[in-house]
């Protein structure tokens, strides 16, 4: 008879998932901002305006999620909405120079947590985490992109 062992990296996801965006919410809350708002403000740059499916992408999540974050955005001066110029059926997402603010204090966050939660690491330690959560990170990516 075949014994499964149970999972080890999906619980340690779960919990590390979960407590990370617990800690996020709390420095983010310092500057006005909700979960997820940070990683589409990172996801922008003032040169290179993007179209909100493209961003839906980027994100992993679906455009009216994305459209959802950008009313709040927008009505704080963070970012701007405009048709594309090609194409008026693709909306285009423009960081303004409030939101690029807005992007390095998000970045200056998660910097210190980073900082904070490597600080007990070796530089190999580091390295090995990196890549082992950047190949999972990948895998559960194209898994998902199969499903939707």
């Amino acid at each position: 008879m075949l014994t499964h062992s149970p999972p080890v990296i999906v619980p340690s996801l779960l919990s590390i998932s979960k407590s990370t965006r617990a800690f996020l919410t709390l420095l983010l809350v310092e500057i006005e901002l909700h979960p997820g708002q940070d990683q589409l403000l990172d996801r922008l740059e003032m040169e290179n305006p993007v179209d909100v499916s493209t961003l839906a992408d980027l994100l992993a999540v679906r455009p009216s999620t994305v459209s959802k974050m950008l009313d709040r955005l927008i009505e704080r001066g963070l970012v701007s909405r405009s048709s594309n110029a090609r194409d008026a059926r693709r909306t285009m997402v423009h960081l303004t120079p409030e939101g690029l603010e807005a992007q390095r204090k998000v970045r200056d966050i998660w910097n210190k947590l980073e900082a904070d939660l490597t600080s007990a690491l070796t530089q190999d330690e580091i390295a090995l985490l990196d890549d082992s959560l950047y190949r999972a990170g990948d895998i559960l990516s194209q898994k998902l992109r199969r499903l939707r």
